[in-house]
């Protein structure tokens, strides 16, 4: 037997040069002051309060360790500039930025800074030049400051895919938060075999005033090797989060998989089945909900819905609902090692942290469980637009203002997975793939898209065209909206609903999701809207009871007399019930055509505008390099296929067999 002996360990700090890094990137760590290497998380918690490691109390009982420190920049012609204000609280710290452009992921945000292959806008496209010249400039001003530098996996660490992030110290709660959310490998614990193959972030806020107008910019520039991503602003969403994101598509676009947009959870009922849940969708269609336990009102029952025309409230008891066990919140690899020879999709978390949206708690015990784990937390956690009195605790419900009397609509919570109440690691087999869409309320006086009933039924095909379209949907609280756009109806998240992530083409994405449904239809495939059924408002209650019933059904698939094909082919079918523990849900919240507000007239039109919707944003993909067997799934959308139709394009079981 062959024994292969482990790596070599190096101290980072004192060996980084004896490793095979980029040469820009061993020239700006040999130009800079000083170069500060975090052994542990509680030092990049001191450095994001400028402080130095060791001399902060992080015990939750300490109530006289205050602070603030304010991330900023002296900025040529400007003067001084706060990018971020760094307040200590007693469960961790809250970051704040004064500028509100600052507060959530612009999704213009990305460019492109290379000549390969790309639908995305360039650099050139976009400021007339080649991004040479700023990246010089940055690299050369990096030189300049003290350097945070912490080595990561990009992925699941057993991938392998080496990564550095490379920041100015006083930015300390920004590498604080690409550690919590990506990972980090101690700087005494590198091993010598790291080599960058994953990616670098590079961070150089003063740049966003003095080339890009006060605007969010995330430059991508691709080599053959790995990506080098230069955010020039300091939300971690789209450089710590999104940027890391967009480095494991390029590894998947190079090696033929991808990094699926979505949460995963395993969910396990009153009587220990379980099932696992694949939920993708845009920002805001329900990920991270996925993972939330059911939100109960005070005297335990669940508020199904409220109709908005007639104030009417709709509840159900629900004694016992399913136990959850957590495994992804917003990115999950479906690499070839996990997939091989199965029939089902196997995916594996790649984060280590979650990047929480909390705008939906607005008091206290909107989730206990939520709270519990934040408030009194077993260590330090990092918020974001959150209100916070030095000292004190920072409070789920209490939301920074972007006006006067108007929250910010993107309070978020990082917290590691480690963290999270019954998370399980390793890779999953996934039984259900769902989609969450974001709809408005919709009834004869508001004529929306909002048809959808709380559960629908998809083929293989129709799964993959919605995840060609991906609607960003109503009131998506996570982006900010360009002036004007919100008045334009449906937008698109694009493919995969990652696509703001990507930085190649389209039309290898789209290649790349349908060869991964084709070869795993064992694996289910479920649209769930969010918000609104027709007049009712849902919020994410529609999903959790879809939860509770799949995870019920177990493997058991439905026969044709139990479902009804939607007045919308694009929708899939309608199961004609749905039954939790005795218990049917009203019908009004699965046939929107029920609804007193509703009827035939407003389910036609939704079902205009979804047509609409789905031709507009499947013609750009009709090019030569689509997958022959897309073409014809394309095409047979602009020609109003049927469900027959549809189902028969992927071979699969779609109902039970007697």
């Amino acid at each position: 037997m062959t024994v292969v002996a482990a790596p070599e360990i190096i101290d980072f700090k004192t060996d980084w040069a004896a490793l095979e890094l980029p040469a820009h990137v061993m020239e700006v760590l040999s130009a800079a002051p000083a170069l500060y290497v975090p052994e542990r998380r509680e030092d990049l918690l001191d450095w994001a309060l400028g402080r130095e490691v060791g001399t902060t109390d992080w015990r939750h009982g300490n109530r006289e360790d205050k602070g603030v420190f304010e991330s900023a920049f002296d900025v040529p012609g400007i003067g001084r500039v706060v990018e971020a204000r760094v307040t200590k609280a007693r469960n961790g710290i809250a970051v704040n930025f004064p500028d509100v452009r600052i507060r959530r992921r612009d999704p213009n945000a990305m460019v492109i800074g290379d000549s390969l292959p790309t639908d995305k806008p360039t650099y050139h496209d976009r400021f007339g030049e080649s991004f040479d010249k700023t990246r010089q400039k940055t690299l050369g001003w990096l030189k300049t400051q003290e350097l945070i530098v912490v080595p990561f996996y990009a992925g699941p660490d057993d991938l392998r895919y080496g990564s550095l992030l490379i920041c100015p110290r006083n930015c300390g709660f920004f590498a604080a938060a690409a550690a919590d959310l990506q990972g980090m490998i101690p700087g005494s614990e590198v091993p010598g075999d790291f080599r960058v193959n994953g990616g670098v972030l590079f961070v150089a806020p003063p740049f966003r005033h003095t080339h890009f107008d006060g605007k969010q910019v995330v430059v991508h520039l691709r080599t053959h090797t790995h990506q080098e991503v230069y955010a020039y602003n300091l939300y971690p969403g789209p450089s710590a989060k999104k940027g890391v994101y967009s480095m494991l598509l390029d590894i998947g676009e190079r090696e033929g998989w991808t990094t699926n947009h979505c949460a995963a959870v395993g969910v396990v009922t009153p009587y220990d089945n379980q099932i696992v849940i694949m939920h993708e969708g845009a920002s805001g269609g329900g990920k991270s909900e996925m993972t939330e336990h059911i939100h109960r009102m005070e005297d335990g029952r669940l508020l199904l819905g409220r109709n908005v025309v007639t104030g009417e409230e709709r509840t159900l008891v629900l004694p016992e609902a399913c136990h959850l066990r957590p495994m992804a919140d917003d990115m999950a690899c479906a690499h070839p090692h996990f997939n091989e020879g199965k029939t089902k999709l196997n995916i594996m978390d790649a984060e280590e942290g979650w990047f929480v949206r909390v705008d939906h708690i607005r008091k206290y015990g909107t989730d206990p469980n939520l709270e519990r784990l934040c408030i009194m937390p077993e260590r330090p956690l990092i918020f974001l637009n959150h209100y916070i009195v030095p000292g004190g605790n920072t409070l789920l419900w209490e939301h920074d203002e972007d006006a006067p009397g108007k929250p910010c609509s993107n309070p978020r919570i990082i917290i590691p997975r480690d963290m999270i109440p019954g998370v399980t690691k390793g890779p999953a087999a996934v039984d259900i793939r769902s989609f969450g869409v974001r709809c408005p309320p919709t009834h004869k006086e508001s004529l929306q898209y909002g048809i959808l009933g709380m559960l629908q039924i998809l083929s293989p095909a129709l799964a993959w065209l919605w995840r060609l379209v991906a609607p960003r949907g109503h009131a998506n609280p996570s982006i900010q909206e360009a002036k004007g756009q919100a008045s334009q109806g449906m937008l698109s998240e694009g493919v995969g609903s990652y696509w703001a992530f990507c930085t190649g083409r389209r039309v290898d994405q789209a290649n790349l999701l349908l060869r991964q449904i084709c070869e795993n239809t064992e694996t289910r495939h479920v649209l769930i809207p969010n918000q609104y059924v027709g007049a009712w408002k849902v919020g994410f209650m529609g999903e959790w009871i879809a939860r509770e019933y799949l995870a019920r059904r177990g493997s058991a698939r439905f026969s044709r007399e139990q479902l009804i094909e939607h007045r919308c082919p694009l929708l899939g079918y309608v199961p004609r019930q749905v039954r939790i523990e005795g218990s049917l849900i009203p019908p009004v919240f699965l046939h929107v055509e029920d609804q007193l507000q509703g009827g035939r007239e407003v389910v036609e039109e939704g079902a205009r505008q979804w047509r609409e919707f789905f031709h507009r944003e499947l013609r750009p993909y009709l090019t030569a390099d689509l997958d022959p067997l897309g073409r014809k799934i394309v095409e047979a959308c602009l020609n109003d296929a049927t469900q027959e139709e549809y189902w028969k394009l992927i071979p699969h079981v779609m109902f039970k067999e007697f």
